[in-house]
């Protein structure tokens, strides 16, 4: 037995030994005895703030709302106004100006008008695609169902016209800028399409008129080239093609 306690001593190396055990079993129970015992070789746990930083310790305690409840924060709020009041409106997000719809359309009316060149370099199509559907409305109204050639014209049209000016202007045109002033300058024969329903086209006044319609159309549209182009002295040999893709729109018009 000797040789046991003192392998028992030699293994665990503590300074605990069994009378220790017996008086604390006879002074605090079994579930003390063995709480104490615990207590003994482990030592006290240290505190939970010992592991907790800082600042989850100040917010837990600045923290004066309920769960679920959190409290009203007014610069949140105002931010998010303020953002929104900065934000621009969305039809000029969209790239749709009235102001400069309106003063292309009045440049197209008036073919003396000398032509602001800044403006007609912008690639707006918002009044060219009204245009265009308001043409072929009004040849739906004279029985005349021509959507697909309208479109279809006018897309061609607008790819011959940018080759062309292309080959005549040093600085050159882009497709946007093409399309825009020659659906604005559609105009005029939004005028022949709304005329031919209510009497026909077809004779000696209805040709004067769409020969009008058509010369007023180039002309509108070279004097728009010519100033956004600088094409000085030129404005004839633009008007000339301008004018057979109008007479294409012309001869849908009257026959």
């Amino acid at each position: 037995m000797s040789n046991f306690e003192q392998f028992h001593l030699d293994f665990y190396q503590s300074n605990y030994t069994i009378d220790d055990q017996e008086e604390g079993y006879n002074s605090y129970g079994p579930n003390e005895n063995l709480r104490g015992s615990r207590k003994s070789q482990t030592g006290d746990p240290p505190p939970t703030s010992a592991f907790a930083p800082s600042e989850m310790l100040l917010s837990s305690q600045s923290y004066t709302g309920q769960i679920l409840q959190p409290t009203y924060c007014p610069n949140t709020h105002l931010g998010y106004a303020d953002g929104f009041d900065e934000e621009p409106p969305l039809l000029e997000e969209l790239g749709i100006n009235f102001e400069h719809i309106w003063q292309k359309t009045l440049t197209v009316l008036n073919p003396m008008k000398p032509a602001d060149g800044s403006i007609m370099n912008e690639t707006d199509l918002t009044g060219p695609m009204v245009f265009c559907l308001a043409l072929g409305a009004t040849l739906l109204l004279a029985g005349k169902v021509h959507f697909s050639y309208v479109y279809g014209m006018s897309a061609i049209g607008c790819l011959a016209m940018h080759a062309l000016l292309n080959l005549m202007s040093i600085p050159g045109v882009s497709h946007g800028c093409v399309a825009s002033v020659l659906g604005y300058c559609l105009l005029p024969m939004v005028i022949l399409s709304s005329s031919a329903v209510v009497f026909s086209l077809q004779g000696i006044p209805g040709t004067l008129l769409a020969l009008f319609i058509i010369g007023w159309c180039s002309l509108s549209a070279s004097k728009i080239f010519t100033s956004a182009l600088a094409m000085e002295g030129q404005q004839l040999l633009i008007a000339y093609p301008c004018a057979l893709l109008y007479g294409l729109f012309a001869l849908l018009t009257v026959f």
